[in-house]
This record gives structure tokens, C-alpha cells and sequence, in this order.
């Protein structure tokens, strides 16, 4: 008992600190798309021209991920998390001078910003959250995502307050960078060291005794399949979904960022609802059935020409796209050998879909509408029907069932 006591308040103050930490993003994210009609206005852009400035988010996100991995591997999880979401805090007032000033190209390196922050800073707290959920023995992935969600819930409520008050979109972001920055303030102390960072004698070890790459393991790709088809899933809301509702369904801005909230919303209480029905159910299962609800609400969207439908369909989009990323990642995390490492690259895997989509969906929308323009996640995520037993729980092989024997 006196043994272990030292451990479980560690562990809830890592808890506690990666909850904060993956609020900061969600609710800057949510205060930027709720944001994104007045910020087309202010740069007087095109569908295709806002494809282009979001596309600094995908070269970010890509650039953030990349470099997280190696980053982690050699300092640890702390220092990639803080800087992170230091980007994440800097690129909100950066945005907000892009577009008060009419500068499209200072906008798209404020979304290169933020891109590199969540990039970056969401895989390194991705591998420590893994290590808190294998610690704890209990899920945790799917509420800490949660928290993401719940912050762009709040973010969206705000979005929408400012959007019918009028309010002006610079002060907006730069408030919200305030609070970014006090979370971040409060969260970091609680954030160990040497989290997934590989040492020397380690990498010796592997050099010694070489393994198969992880990118051959056909388990560990199809899990990452999973993941970039959820993400897209996901992103493509996130991108889009207000312009959806104003340019494809005819809802005015503040309802666009009211259908925004629900979507968010909805995912929310994915999240926060899965871990039960995950252990009732199945990892395997439960991810078939969202992928399931969140092409039904895609399709919906797409191809029903109905605002009451539209609606509708994006509680099932919401609740579907909520649990993919997080179970995926889990499913990752105990696919094999090195956890730490299949997780990361998993999520590279799965931020694919931050650099193809934006930019995707953009050129697409420009031509058949960006209703037409979601078959493209819809697609995707059929695929991951197809993929989700990937991510049912694996057995360990007989030698890492001797290796952990040895270890106790």
C-alpha cells in the first residue's frame, strides 16, 4: 500500500495537466473556425484562395509531425509538449493581425504556426497520455481527447456569442491566446521528463539486436489506416463545416457556428461516454460502428438537401468521428514492441489527413460545392469499415510473454 501511494498522485497530476493541455488547442482551434466566415470577409478570399491560406495549416501540421517523433525519442515528451502548445498560443494573435490587416499570406504562416503546435505537441502528448493509460491499467485516451473536444465546445459557444454580438474578430483571438497561455502556465509543471525519449545504451541495444521496421508491420499500417480516415473525418469539420452550413445548406454565420457547436458537442460526448461502452463492447466493434454513423452523416450532408437534416446528420458525424482517433491510437500503442514509437508513428500516419484535406476539400469545393466535396472523407472513412478489426486487442507472442516475466 505505502509502496504504491506515491504513485497514484502522480499520476492524477499527469492526468489532470495532459486534460488542460489538450483543452488549450481544442478551444483555440474551435475560436478560429467559428471565426472562419468573418476572417474570409476580412481577406475578401475565395473558396479556393481559403483552401490555399489553410493549407499553411497542413505544411505546419506536417512539419510538426514529422519532427515530433525523433524530437521525443531524444528529449522526451516535456519539451516537444511545451513547445507545442507555445506555438499553439503565439499563432492565435498571428492570425488575428493576418486579418485585420487584409494579409492572406500572413494568416496561412499564423496557421503554420498552429499547425506545428498541435502537430507536434498532440503526438508527444499522445505518447504520454499512452504511458498514463498503461500505468493507470484503465482507458484514458478517449476522455483526454474528450478534453479537446469539451475545449472546442467552449470555444464554439464563444465563437458564437462573438459572431451575433458583432464582436471583432482580432480582440477574439488574442483573448483566447490569454487563457492558451494560462492553461499552459499551470499544466507544464506537472509534465515529467523522459517520457518515450530513447537513451544511448538503448539505441545500441536495437542496433544490436535490429528489428523489422515498423512500417512493415501490415497490423500497425492498417491501425494508422484507421486513423487517417477518422482524422479526416474529423478535420474536414473542423476546416469546414461552418462554410458547409453558410455556402451548401444557406445558414447564416452565427448558425454556422451554432451547427459547429453541436458537432462539437457531439463528439464530446463520444469521448467522454466511449470508455465504458469500449470495455462492454470492444475496441474493434465500437470503432466499426462509428465509422459506420459518421459516413451515414456525411452522406447526409452531402446528397439531402435539408437544413433539419443537415442537423441531424451532424450529431451522427460528431458522435461517429468522436472515438476513431483515440481507440486507434491505443490500438497502436499495444499493436507490438516499442509502444511509444508505434503510437507516433501512427499519429504521422493519421495527420496525413491535416495535409491532403484542407486543401482537398478546398479545390474540390471550388469546382462541385463543398457539399459535392465531401465524398472525399466519405470514401476514407468507408475504408476504415473495412480496416477497424485491425485494432481489436492483440496477444502478446510467446517471447514477449517470457520478456515480461523477466521484467516482474
Amino acid at each position: 500500500m505505502s509502496s504504491r501511494s506515491p504513485v497514484l498522485p502522480s499520476l492524477r497530476r499527469r492526468r489532470w495537466a495532459l486534460y488542460a493541455l489538450f483543452l488549450l488547442p481544442g478551444l483555440s482551434m474551435s475560436a478560429w473556425v467559428t471565426r472562419t466566415p468573418a476572417v474570409r470577409d476580412l481577406l475578401e478570399a475565395s473558396t479556393a484562395q481559403m483552401g490555399l491560406v489553410l493549407f499553411g495549416l497542413s505544411v505546419g501540421s506536417m512539419a510538426g509531425i514529422l519532427s515530433s517523433g525523433p524530437l521525443v525519442m531524444r528529449l522526451g515528451t516535456r519539451p516537444v509538449v511545451i513547445l507545442g502548445s507555445t506555438l499553439v498560443v503565439v499563432a492565435l494573435p498571428t492570425i488575428a493581425l493576418g486579418a485585420g490587416a487584409g494579409l492572406p499570406l500572413l494568416t496561412a504562416v499564423g496557421l503554420a504556426l498552429f499547425g506545428g503546435g498541435m502537430g507536434g505537441g498532440e503526438v508527444a502528448m499522445n505518447v504520454e497520455g499512452a504511458d498514463v493509460e498503461r500505468l493507470g491499467g484503465r482507458s484514458f485516451l478517449p476522455a483526454l481527447h474528450g478534453c479537446f473536444s469539451l475545449g472546442t465546445v467552449i470555444g464554439a459557444v464563444l465563437g458564437i456569442l462573438a459572431n451575433a454580438a458583432g464582436f471583432p474578430v482580432v480582440p477574439h483571438l488574442v483573448a483566447t491566446a490569454a487563457v492558451g497561455a494560462g492553461l499552459l502556465l499551470w499544466a507544464m509543471r506537472a509534465v515529467p521528463s523522459g517520457v518515450g525519449k530513447v537513451t544511448a545504451a538503448e539505441r545500441a541495444a536495437q542496433a544490436a539486436t535490429p528489428r523489422p521496421a515498423l512500417w512493415k508491420d501490415v497490423r500497425l499500417v492498417c491501425i494508422g489506416g484507421v486513423v487517417l480516415a477518422m482524422a479526416l473525418a474529423e478535420g474536414a469539420a473542423n476546416d469546414w463545416l461552418p462554410l458547409i452550413m453558410v455556402d451548401g445548406h444557406g445558414f447564416g454565420a452565427t448558425m454556422g457556428s451554432t451547427v459547429f457547436a453541436l458537432f462539437a458537442a457531439s463528439m464530446t460526448v463520444g469521448r467522454f461516454a466511449g470508455g465504458p461502452i469500449v470495455e462492454r463492447a470492444g475496441r474493434s466493434r465500437v470503432l466499426l460502428v462509428s465509422a459506420l454513423f459518421a459516413a451515414s452523416g456525411l452522406a447526409l450532408i452531402a446528397y439531402v438537401d435539408s437544413q433539419v437534416v443537415a442537423v441531424a446528420a451532424v450529431v451522427l458525424w460528431g458522435l461517429g468521428a468522436s472515438l476513431g482517433f483515440p481507440l486507434a491510437l491505443s490500438a497502436a500503442g499495444d499493436s507490438g514492441p516499442s509502444p511509444a514509437a508505434r503510437v507516433a508513428l501512427a499519429s504521422v500516419i493519421g495527420y496525413l489527413a491535416f495535409l491532403v484535406g484542407p486543401p482537398t476539400l478546398g479545390f474540390l469545393g471550388e469546382e462541385i460545392g463543398l457539399r459535392g466535396a465531401l465524398v472525399v472523407p466519405l470514401a476514407v472513412v468507408l475504408v476504415a469499415v473495412v480496416l477497424s478489426p485491425a485494432t481489436g486487442v492483440r496477444r502478446p507472442t510467446a517471447d514477449e510473454q517470457v520478456q515480461t516475466v523477466a521484467a516482474r
